[in-house]
């Protein structure tokens, strides 16, 4: 849920050049290093290869356009019932922060959650000025259902949660 910094030594492509697409297995290394490289310095949880695996189908990249094996950042869209849905694992390579890309995954999964159906979309982030410029606004995590607080039992930091909650209706 952050757009900053991975270093890389490729420099990327400008955002007319990137497209937002559904994750594929060929994607799950580069999306690994990209959320870990934020999880190792506290900024977002970790993912395994085995979670991404297991919810691939959540997962959206944003490639570069000449060369769609390049990902650029990742974002899931996790449906939790029919009318409410997360927004989690959103990381941007450095070179790719502040090019829009991170802006262009939330919108293209903000588009996915409407064409669901879904009528409140929701994050956990340290970030929130970013996520506030689409219209979320900040919640008292207890005031999420008990799903999504069931979820949070198994994170490292139930107790001391320093996220900030914040929801996005959509209707």
């Amino acid at each position: 849920m952050i757009e900053t910094a991975v270093t890389t030594e490729r420099k990327l492509c400008s955002p007319a050049s990137v497209r937002v697409r559904k994750a594929r297995l060929s994607d799950v290394n580069a999306m690994h290093r990209i959320i870990n490289y934020y999880a190792d310095r506290q900024l977002m949880l970790p993912k395994s290869h085995l979670q991404l695996y297991e919810n691939l189908r959540d997962y959206s990249v944003a490639a570069d356009t000449a060369d769609d094996s390049t990902v650029l950042g990742c974002g899931g869209l996790h449906i939790y019932w029919e009318n409410l849905a997360e927004i989690r694992a959103l990381a941007v390579l450095a070179e790719s922060a502040r090019k829009s890309v991170g802006t262009t995954l939330v919108e293209q999964l903000l588009e996915e959650a409407r064409s669901l159906g879904l009528e409140q979309v929701f994050v956990f982030t340290y970030v929130p000025g970013f996520f506030g410029r689409f219209g979320f606004v900040a919640v008292e995590h207890r005031s999420l259902p008990l799903k999504v607080y069931n979820e949070c039992f198994h994170c490292p930091k139930f107790n001391t949660c320093d996220e900030v909650a914040m929801v996005l209706p959509l209707s």
